[in-house]
């Protein structure tokens, strides 16, 4: 007859202080890595402890995830917003079908792979530590241009050489394209 030993595994190394301060290191600075994390409890307490033993211990209530990229609104721009989306919101398809959407887009060199990841808990993403402002101005890149409605679209068009100011997208974007849907 045999029977199961209770507290057989390995003794655990860890108080709960240290595993709250490995939590409160990852809250503080959200875009250090787990390594990052066990060299700061490694400074702080002199105990050694792994990548891995960072990434359970976070993963109570934190785990890694990219960042949302977005230019922040300011409480002007959600009043703007909100206040066009109320009066708007009553129209037919035959008043949608006599507007054009455009937005454009532009294509970067620059190496934002977004491969950075934060610490953070389910269903924050939209928080304002978990966000990551988008670059306004990459470099070696190229923009383009387009429009939708209801029964069509525009031709891309790129704009090429140089900065989009208000007098070229006059020329190169509204006599050219978006006259044509009038």
């Amino acid at each position: 007859m045999c029977s199961r030993r209770h507290g057989g595994g390995r003794v655990r190394s860890m108080t709960p202080e240290d595993d709250r301060y490995i939590v409160l290191s990852a809250k503080r600075n959200r875009r250090t890595t787990a390594q990052q994390v066990a060299n700061q409890f490694l400074a702080a307490s002199g105990k050694q402890i792994s990548r891995k033993t960072v990434a359970k211990r976070l993963r109570g209530g934190l785990y890694a995830r990219r960042p949302v990229v977005c230019v922040p609104l300011t409480r002007q721009h959600r009043t703007a917003r909100l206040q066009w989306c109320r009066e708007h919101h009553n129209w037919t398809e035959q008043d949608w079908a006599c507007v054009l959407f455009s937005d454009e887009s532009r294509f970067s060199l620059s190496s934002d792979c977004r491969r950075q990841l934060i610490w953070r808990e389910s269903g924050t993403a939209y928080r304002p530590e978990n966000i990551q402002e988008k670059d306004r101005y990459p470099t070696c890149s190229i923009m383009v241009w387009a429009g939708i409605m209801i029964k069509g679209r525009t031709c891309l068009h790129v704009v090429a050489n140089g900065t989009m100011t208000g007098q070229r997208y006059i020329d190169e974007v509204l006599l050219s394209h978006v006259r044509l849907f009038r």
